[in-house]
């Protein structure tokens, strides 16, 4: 599942969803104490195993950092989403041009998503984030709220737009997480091409 995180990293570049040193990925094994994440500002076309930073997390849930180590400017979100989680978890933030465009244009992903089944079947989609500085402590705790991640480490929804910004997904591996994305995002494409709103 670590090659995992660069193989969809990889991907979201091809698609067109992060520009080189975007977005960022995180998995958490159940019933393990260690989080792997993206490094920060690393080309995400090169990510390899070796490249994923391993942190600890300590007795009180929160992650302990190594001198040298640089994860993801995004890791308040991640730990908040990963850290009450009982069952493996990935946690994929990515900004796909449809659902920014969507968002932009004053769409509601939500409404959108309930319009068409072959997302609403498969997808949870959230109420979106309201629009925050990327990698604040407050994007974090809004994302976490929108998803609606308990005490319990369930989160309510598999997905939810930040607006001017992108989109957060959870799922029980990268793919997993990676699929929620794509299918709002092809629903967004969809809807900005019909030209309606």
């Amino acid at each position: 599942m670590i090659t995992a995180i660069g193989d969809v990293m990889r991907e979201c570049y091809k698609r067109g969803w992060i520009t080189t040193r975007d977005g960022n990925c995180s998995v958490r094994y159940a019933n393990k104490r260690t989080v792997y994440i993206t490094p920060s500002a690393w080309r995400k076309t090169i990510i390899h195993p070796e490249h994923v930073v391993r942190l600890k997390l300590n007795s009180q849930n929160e992650l302990a950092l190594k001198d040298g180590q640089n994860p993801s400017g995004e890791l308040a979100m991640h730990h908040l989403l990963l850290r009450d989680a009982k069952k493996t978890r990935a946690v994929l933030h990515v900004h796909p041009t449809y659902i920014n465009a969507a968002m932009y244009a004053g769409y509601d992903l939500q409404y959108l998503a309930s319009e068409f089944p072959e997302v609403h079947r498969y997808t949870k989609v959230g109420p979106s984030v309201e629009k925050l500085p990327a990698v604040s402590p407050e994007l974090a705790a809004e994302t976490a709220n929108c998803i609606e991640v308990d005490s319990n480490g369930i989160c309510k929804w598999d997905i939810v737009g930040q607006s001017h910004h992108g989109c957060c997904a959870v799922g029980f591996d990268p793919w997993h997480a990676f699929e929620h994305i794509e299918r709002l995002e092809h629903i967004c494409q969809i809807v900005l091409l019909s030209g309606r709103h």
